[in-house]
């Protein structure tokens, strides 16, 4: 069980106009999340809306509520809060205006910061979906099936479908209340894990024929101009460094895709060999010890060459401190 604090929930009572956002590219927990705390507050009354930096990927679309998702650059000012998800920051969002708003920030990465005036960090929660679950519990409304199914979702996206080291216990058991309430495990794992775009299909054929293999570590990249060749958008790339670390005798895998003119995304995954969060927060991303990611500026080979050099020097650290046996996953 996990205890919200007392002055956010407070906050949600009383505010009756209230802005929900979550980060750039957001991923299943974000989505799920937002779109789970919008119906509870919805049920309460509250006059909500949501609001994204970028178009809702696919396959979200069947998540409650994700039709009424707004996008914008700016954010409207007329609120008088704002609920951030899973953001490090506020610039996490890519949405301008947000500091004019009293703000609540809800965040379960370990390289969470408290930037807002009320703050919940909670490392041990699985997923933001988690929080959100005990926030709506505190709150007076019920949990319904549709809020059932984007909490279930976000649990089932940060964790890998129940596979990554943050699966619990605690984990099986609300993905298992999720699931009396409403949430259909089957439909929603189908729909997220067994529809992908012929086009993501392309960009992982392409970067598997770039993949190198340095036991423990492996990576591979897409180039700007085969993103474009195949008519691929950001999200056709998002998961694809999975590929690379489900090898036998990999620890560490990274992936490289363009992120905007000049700039490169790395995306870092460890079976549990390095702390990625941390080296992704020394080049200004974050995420999780054993997910994360960052943008970069440089082109991609110079941008390679420099984060390979890194994780090599961590790993080589780690076999000189535990022995040789320690690089094996």
């Amino acid at each position: 069980m996990l205890t919200p604090p007392a002055a956010i929930l407070e906050a949600l009572r009383a505010c009756s106009r209230l802005l929900l956002v979550t980060h750039a590219r957001p991923d299943g927990d974000a989505l799920g999340s937002m779109l789970g705390l919008r119906l509870a507050l919805l049920a309460m009354h509250k006059r909500v809306d949501v609001f994204l930096r970028d178009s809702l990927p696919h396959p979200y679309g069947f998540l409650p509520g994700a039709g009424e998702i707004q996008t914008a650059a700016c954010a409207p000012a007329d609120y008088e809060s704002v609920v951030i998800l899973e953001c490090s920051s506020l610039a996490r969002s890519h949405l301008a205006g947000l500091e004019r708003l009293p703000s609540i920030n809800i965040d379960h990465h370990a390289s969470g910061r408290s930037f807002a005036t009320l703050n919940w960090i909670e490392p041990t929660a699985c997923a933001t979906a988690e929080m959100v679950y005990w926030l709506i519990r505190a709150l007076p409304v019920a949990l319904s099936p549709e809020i059932a199914t984007c909490l279930y979702a976000g649990v089932l996206a940060d964790t890998g479908g129940f596979i990554y080291s943050n699966t619990s216990a605690r984990t099986l058991s609300l993905g298992a209340e999720l699931a009396r309430l409403g949430a259909d495990p089957h439909g929603i794992a189908a729909t997220m894990f067994m529809s992908y775009r012929q086009t993501k299909m392309r960009v992982l054929a392409c970067a598997l024929s770039h993949l190198r293999i340095e036991p423990p570590l492996a990576w591979m990249w897409v180039t700007a101009e085969e993103m474009q060749r195949l008519g691929a958008s950001w999200e056709d790339a998002e998961g694809l460094v999975n590929y690379a670390l489900g090898m036998e005798g990999i620890a560490v895998a990274a992936f490289f895709r363009p992120a905007g003119p000049g700039r490169q995304r790395a995306s870092l995954r460890s079976k549990g060999l390095l702390d990625v969060a941390a080296i992704a927060e020394s080049f200004g991303g974050g995420g999780h010890a054993q997910a994360s990611g960052f943008s970069h500026a440089g082109e991609l080979d110079a941008v390679r060459e420099v984060v390979l050099g890194r994780l090599r020097r961590e790993i080589a650290a780690q076999a000189g401190g535990r022995g040789a046996a320690a690089v094996s996953p």
